[in-house]
């Protein structure tokens, strides 16, 4: 278990109580925020896999809070997208998967909307002048502007497991950009109260992180900060032996959603295609001619968050290379009613 600060016998720091902790039975409070995902770091809260226990992952907002005071990154005291964590599961090792389980995201009273000068799809015609807005939210919904009420759908936008030691010598992997084999900044809509993120485990104890809440997200991203929020995401952990993932997996009441990474945006496709195949064909036993006819009929892609897939150049650093694409599978094809 190299690069990894834990004795497996000691006891992790305690998780704080705070506000948005009720009825659960662990809360990590934003203090706990990184700014990788990285074995390097000593666990917020250790705990045993499978046994239902919720855990409450308060994120931060507060470098928006400053952006909107100040519209200057210059004057920023806070990092950008913070991840809240890690958690160490016992018994992960490579190879595992988690099955981490979104039961709710509580959110505070506001959430943000904010332009980057030289950052996402919209960055021309927006210009140079920092933008940002704060967005109340309420029992009505989010208010985006004096005539536009939205009902909230919460999701969380930063969610990973830290990567192998021998992939993590510059410290681990960023909370920004790009989206990675274990997850990261991937920005998908789906990853939401109701769903299960399955996250591929590349070292002993899988070092669970989460943070960036979004009140509510177009899909894609087009302003690359959506409207960000302040909340506490609660989840359950379970493990699951030998899954072998090579990319995140999302499951809802009605779909499996396959995570895509390369650059082009044609090897994405192509991979998080490969990835539903053997899934039909592999893990539920499906004819290989069955599995090509289904997928061409109804096996949807469509393009995920904006942060890309490789590495940016430093001189450029929120300008994403390759793309990070979703395949998405009905359920119910994998249960065909019986016909008499």
């Amino acid at each position: 278990m190299s690069a990894v600060n834990l004795d497996p016998a000691a006891d992790p720091a305690p998780a704080s109580a705070g506000p948005g902790s009720a009825g659960l039975d662990h809360f990590l409070g934003k203090a706990h925020g990184k700014f990788a995902f990285s074995a390097d770091e000593t666990p917020a809260l250790r705990i045993t896999p499978g046994t239902g226990e919720l855990i409450g992952f308060e994120t931060s907002d507060e470098v928006y809070r400053q952006l909107h005071e100040h519209r200057d990154m210059a004057k920023l005291t806070a990092g950008i997208n913070p991840v809240t964590g890690p958690v160490y599961v016992d018994g992960a090792e490579p190879g595992d998967a988690l099955a981490v389980t979104i039961h709710e995201i509580r959110l505070t009273d506001c959430g943000w909307s904010v332009s980057l000068p030289g950052t996402g799809a919209l960055q021309h015609v927006m210009g140079e002048e920092m933008f940002t807005r704060r967005v109340p939210i309420d029992a009505a919904g989010a208010h985006v502007t004096d005539r536009h009420v939205f009902e909230t759908r919460p999701m969380i936008g930063c969610i990973g497991t830290a990567p192998a030691a021998t992939v993590a010598a510059s410290g681990g992997n960023s909370t920004v950009m790009p989206a990675y084999p274990q997850g990261g900044n991937m920005d998908l809509t789906d990853c939401r109260p109701g769903s299960v993120v399955y996250l591929p485990v590349m070292v002993a104890g899988a070092y669970l992180s989460i943070g960036d809440i979004h009140a509510i997200m177009a899909e894609g991203e087009s302003s690359f900060v959506a409207i960000e929020a302040e909340g506490t995401a609660v989840v359950s952990v379970d493990l699951v032996r030998g899954m072998g993932l090579r990319a995140p997996r999302v499951e809802t009441e009605d779909e499996w959603i396959f995570v895509g990474l390369g650059d082009p945006v044609q090897e994405s496709i192509t991979r998080g295609y490969e990835d539903m195949f053997g899934f039909l064909v592999n893990d539920n036993g499906w004819d290989r001619g069955d599995a090509y006819a289904v997928m061409s009929a109804v096996g949807h892609t469509r393009l995920g968050g904006p942060t890309g897939s490789e590495s940016p150049d430093p001189l450029h650093p929120f300008t994403a290379v390759g793309a990070v694409t979703v395949h998405r599978l009905p359920k119910s094809v994998l249960w065909p009613p019986v016909t008499e």
